[in-house]
């Protein structure tokens, strides 16, 4: 006699996305595992005295989606500190953080101790696209120290007290990090690496990051994500996800890619990739070539368009970077290096490539972002197996007028080739790089993409944001598919994106599902 079943799930559109094509009415879970597929008639026959049912209503039921790439506690903080995500302005980013200082002036009299801080700020979408600088902020205070990050970290603005409190490690940081006005003195604008002191000093406490990550936990549930790859560096998080799994208390799987930095520590406790529970496992080894092209740090082979005497930087220099790929896949490690420029993806490229005697599919290495690429980077990842993990939501930049036309002219429609990629056979993963992080946001973006010759099917972009980015993290056998056998990792819609592809940004998440809970019913 088969057992009953847990909970089911009847009445609904399921899409299986194992193929494109194959929808199902039901599913049935046992031990949060899917153990029947079917029509609603049949599923309900594992109905028994306890077995909940789940009646979608005619609802979409999908693979729950999974983030391939973010920074949990980076969007933990926005939610908790100043959310300058949406500031349409210089003025109104700074009211949010003056509103900030307000409730820390409530709770706290001592001005040293607590920082004003606000998260991602994106100067494109204001009138006159500048950066916040330290003008800006001392009007939020010139007593508290102050700091405004835009959203891809790879530029903050702090006040007068920042840049008095770190005058010593500003001025031993690259001149180009720390940019000055025509008298001399810094702007307030800093780039790369001369962000890293306000970084280490703003670093929450094992408490504090476990309040981040679980608001940030929650709106992982409110989006239908189940699962994410973590970038963590220097933090506590991956203590924190250990307690909440520990406690039974993690809403969703998660992955974490360590910093390079990290390696030697990995090795010394014999932690390698994969290693874990089922809910938090170890990835990859993550690393930097370049910055960013909101900060103009990207690295180019042509000059950027409106500054033409700058090809970006190196924030790892190649020759750094092939030593390093070269010792953590020596130890084993799946690595993972940030790449956005063309010059920067080919240091990637060749970085692995250097490495002959290991496949880099085998050991699904993977390039971060891969913005700018060529025909011969996407032949490249097809022929070895590598996998592109990039994030959609960065196509609100591309159309004429917007960032990439401004910073690369003409060139902004080589970017974020998709459609290339997926023709070609690469393998695409999907994640949102926490700006925002918003799985069908970032669908929408790619089915909407302003470069109508890369655009994807709904199905193309939803496979990307789940069994795409399944496989990214050596996960294809247990998640990103609806299937008997895999875990019961489910996102319910209030609508159908296949209805309205034009319109998916506005669907809303009806119910998210891991190991067969129910972690948001928003029915």
């Amino acid at each position: 006699m088969t057992d009953a079943a847990d909970r089911l799930f009847v009445n609904g559109e399921i899409h299986t996305l194992a193929d494109p094509d194959e929808t199902v009415e039901a599913l049935a879970v046992r031990d949060g595992a899917i153990v029947r597929l079917g029509r609603t008639y049949d599923v309900r026959f594992l109905k028994g005295v306890d077995t909940d049912v789940v009646d979608l209503d005619g609802r979409v039921l999908l693979p729950g989606f999974v983030d391939a790439h973010t920074h949990l506690t980076t969007v933990g903080r926005s939610l908790v500190h100043a959310d300058l995500s949406t500031a349409r302005s210089p003025d109104d980013a700074v009211d949010r953080l003056a509103d900030r200082a307000g409730e820390i002036e409530a709770r706290s009299s001592d001005p040293a101790a607590d920082w004003v801080l606000g998260y991602g700020y994106d100067e494109s979408a204001w009138g006159d696209g500048r950066y916040l600088t330290s003008a800006d902020l001392d009007r939020v205070s010139t007593d508290r120290p102050v700091a405004a990050f835009r959203e891809d970290m790879h530029v903050a603005a702090v006040n007068g007290v920042v840049l008095d409190r770190f005058a010593d490690a500003f001025d031993a940081a690259p001149d180009e990090t720390v940019p000055t006005d025509d008298a001399g003195e810094p702007t307030g604008v800093l780039f790369e690496s001369a962000i890293d002191p306000i970084y280490e000093a703003v670093e929450p406490g094992p408490s504090d990051t476990r309040e981040v990550i679980e608001a940030a936990l929650a709106h992982c549930a409110e989006t239908g994500i189940t699962g994410f790859h973590d970038m963590v560096r220097n933090s506590h998080a991956p203590r924190a996800y250990r307690e909440l799994d520990a406690a039974g208390a993690l809403t969703a799987r998660v992955r974490i890619n360590y910093w390079s930095d990290h390696l030697d520590a990995l090795r010394e406790v014999g932690l390698g990739t994969s290693d874990g529970s089922d809910t938090v496992e170890a990835g990859a080894i993550k690393s930097y070539t370049d910055g960013s092209v909101g900060g103009r740090t990207a690295k180019l082979s042509v000059p950027y368009d409106d500054a033409p005497d700058r090809t970006g930087r190196w924030v790892v220099d190649p020759e750094e970077l092939a030593e390093t790929v070269a010792d953590a896949t020596d130890a084993g490690y799946q690595f993972a290096a940030h790449a956005i420029g063309d010059e920067a993806v080919d240091a990637v490229l060749d970085a692995y490539a250097d490495h002959s005697h290991t496949d880099p599919g085998a050991a699904r290495h993977r390039i971060e972002h891969v913005e700018l690429a060529s025909d011969e980077a996407i032949a490249w990842l097809a022929r070895t197996g590598a996998v592109a993990s990039v994030q959609p939501n960065f196509l609100k930049w591309a159309g004429e007028g917007g960032l990439y036309d401004a910073r690369l002219g003409d060139r902004w429609t080589g970017m974020n080739r998709y459609r290339d990629m997926l023709d070609a056979g690469v393998h695409v993963a999907f994640g949102s790089d926490g700006m925002p992080m918003d799985p069908l946001l970032g669908v929408h973006h790619a089915v909407n993409a302003p470069a109508e010759s890369q655009r994807l099917t709904v199905t193309e972009a939803l496979r990307a944001y789940t069994r795409g980015a399944a496989y990214a993290g050596f996960d294809e056998d247990r998640l990103g598919t609806i299937e008997p056998g895999k875990r019961a990792d489910l996102v319910a819609l209030g609508s159908s994106p296949w209805a309205e592809p034009s319109a998916i940004c506005d669907v809303d998440v009806a119910m998210t599902v891991v190991d067969g809970e129910v972690v948001h019913d928003g029915r």
